[in-house]
């Protein structure tokens, strides 16, 4: 099975910015979708964005605009470039890869944007 670890977590100020890492024990250029989730405490996990193989992604509303996926197959690492954080994206984000028609996550990794 193909491990994901998440890097790049942190304390941000609102307005700043934080890329995070993703990487993978295994290679991912097999790998048709790879997205990245969030769970704030007392909320549900939700799917904050998705980046196939052929590179084409997807976004919550809540993010369009303000963060980034991407994916290097070469590194096997996936990335989120966040830009413009607000209060309301702290969470602790997941890396997950989409296999067997469901998604396998990551531990995690914590981020917190302060006022």
């Amino acid at each position: 099975q193909v491990q994901l670890v998440e890097s790049g977590g942190g304390l941000v100020q609102a307005g700043g910015s934080l890329r995070l890492s993703c990487a993978a024990s295994g290679s991912i250029r097999g790998v048709n979708t790879m997205a990245w989730s969030r769970q704030a405490p007392g909320n549900q996990r939700q799917l904050v964005a998705a980046i196939t193989s052929r590179f084409s992604t997807n976004y919550a509303d809540s993010v369009k605009g303000r963060f980034t996926i991407s994916r290097d197959n070469a590194k096997n690492t996936v990335y989120l470039q966040m830009n413009s954080l607000k209060l309301e994206d702290t969470a602790v984000y997941y890396c997950g890869r989409f296999t067997d028609g469901m998604y396998y996550w990551g531990k995690g990794t914590l981020v917190t944007v302060s006022s």
